[in-house]
């Protein structure tokens, strides 16, 4: 397993890490409008390491089908609430949510140590180039556009080979998986990549998995945004039981407890 080396710190993937989210937002699915402002947003980065998040992810686009895409600038404006003061307050590695290589290079120059691209670095061709520059871990995260899957887990396989080769020709060798959850999958699609998750394991890279209140729960259980936290509980438990080692998530008391008991159990 390959660890996380940050500039100033080293994450060791001997145990599940917790990636706890915070969407500087007006129309993120779960919590949109809530944490768009300094003070709001610092108060919940600082609960969420209390409550052991080991990496904080900020993300200041909404990613929900249907949300409308925002400027540079404007992605820029809303994480500059937070992140030029968050390195003053907090010394847990900053991933920053993004497609876009400008909105990269301005939040690594400003104290992020990790860039989450949700196009897994297929949408702007400009966003190898930064995170070579800034010798950062990156996030390779699987989506498709209107997808017609005859296979949905051989798609993702050819992805991802597609683009680990892009990041090694540019000698980037931090890189995490994200076969991604809800994003241009329905329902099957989900439940086949969680059931079949230790496939990922073959290339030798940290996976990280995001269900937490995705809309698939709801496609089972019936249950609200609000009330996903047993679907988020009980999908990120199998996930870590096949591999998965970085979780995304916003329950981050509730699911670092399930992860202690699940740990607990696998390993006695």
């Amino acid at each position: 397993m390959n660890d996380l080396v940050f500039i100033h710190k080293t994450l060791i993937l001997d145990v599940p890490r917790l990636m706890g989210i915070v969407n500087l937002t007006p129309d993120s699915f779960s919590d949109g409008g809530i944490y768009n402002n300094k003070d709001q947003a610092l108060k919940h980065i600082d609960t969420l390491i209390k409550s052991g998040a080991d990496i904080i992810d900020i993300g200041a686009e909404s990613t929900r089908p249907g949300a409308a895409t925002i400027s540079c600038d404007e992605e820029i404006q809303r994480l500059d609430l937070v992140l030029k003061s968050y390195k003053q307050y907090f010394d847990v590695p900053l991933s920053i949510d993004t497609t876009k290589a400008e909105v990269a290079n301005f939040a690594l120059n400003n104290g992020a140590d990790l860039i989450n691209d949700v196009s897994g670095l297929a949408l702007d061709n400009a966003m190898l180039a930064i995170i070579k520059k800034h010798h950062c871990p990156c996030v390779i995260m699987h989506s498709q556009k209107n997808p017609v899957y005859s296979d949905v887990l051989q798609d993702i396989h050819s992805f991802f080979e597609q683009q680990i080769k892009r990041c090694l020709q540019e000698s980037i060798t931090q890189i995490i998986l994200d076969p991604g959850i809800g994003f241009d999958k329905n329902l099957s699609d989900n439940l086949q990549i969680l059931k079949y998750l230790d496939q990922f394991k073959r290339y030798g890279y940290p996976i990280l998995i995001g269900t937490s209140r995705k809309s698939f729960i709801e496609k089972i259980t019936g249950d609200s945004v609000h009330n996903r936290l047993e679907g988020s509980i009980a999908s990120n438990m199998l996930a870590y039981q096949n591999g998965a080692s970085i979780f995304r998530v916003h329950d981050v008391a509730s699911i670092k407890k399930a992860l202690q008991i699940t740990q607990a159990i696998l390993k006695s």
